[in-house]
């Protein structure tokens, strides 16, 4: 595809974005342009990401001193 092909296609999705929003009413158009997370629904912030639950913080500082495994 040529770059006005990929250029089409992001215009045509645009459009047809919005043209489903006009369909809804107020509130819920409100609700749909909301910023929500991918996986679960809930609705982000401005800082979208977080905190990993997996991470291990004392590893993370041996091996940034370089202590190793």
């Amino acid at each position: 595809m040529k770059a006005r092909d990929y250029l089409w296609c992001a215009l045509n999705l645009m459009l047809d974005r919005e043209e489903e929003l006009a369909r809804l009413c107020p509130s819920c158009r409100v609700q749909a342009e909301e910023k929500r997370c991918p996986a679960c629904g809930s609705p982000v912030g401005e800082a979208y990401g977080g905190e990993n639950p997996a991470f291990d913080r004392e590893r993370f500082e041996r091996l940034k001193r370089g202590d190793g495994v």
